[in-house]
């Protein structure tokens, strides 16, 4: 037999108690991936709007629609969540919040933090509180 047969394999998640604090690093990814896929939507909002007032007539247009607006809702909340983890993360970088009881409560108020600066963004930014 192979030494590398021997070796020990990693324990797969069915070995681990689900756990909030894996699924907030889990969030931390998917929110990640969903930024880098909306930059190139805002990429393309941009370009609209140097192109003139037609480009800008267009992208108003576009933000008409319900489903454009829950889109933009969605990155916004990304945006606004994967923020709020990474200045958790950076605490974590520090030697800080590593006990479980802490690392709960910072996962709390990063989700928590996240909602309330979307609705905030939502309710007080450019949209004025009308979201669809």
């Amino acid at each position: 037999m192979s030494s590398a047969a021997n070796r020990p394999i990693s324990p797969h998640l069915s070995v681990y108690r689900w756990q909030y604090t894996m699924a907030l690093s889990i969030l931390h990814r998917l929110t990640g991936v969903a930024l880098s896929a909306g930059a190139a939507g805002l990429v393309a909002c941009l370009v609209l709007l140097a192109s003139g007032p037609r480009g800008g007539a267009v992208l108003e247009g576009l933000f008409d629609l319900g489903i454009v607006r829950l889109a933009a809702l969605g990155w916004t909340g990304c945006l606004f969540y994967h923020f709020a983890n990474g200045v958790r993360h950076l605490f974590w970088d520090a030697g800080l919040g590593f006990e479980p009881k802490r690392a709960r409560l910072s996962g709390w108020l990063a989700f928590l933090a996240s909602l309330a600066a979307t609705a905030a963004y939502w309710w007080f930014g450019p949209f004025g509180g009308r979201l669809l």
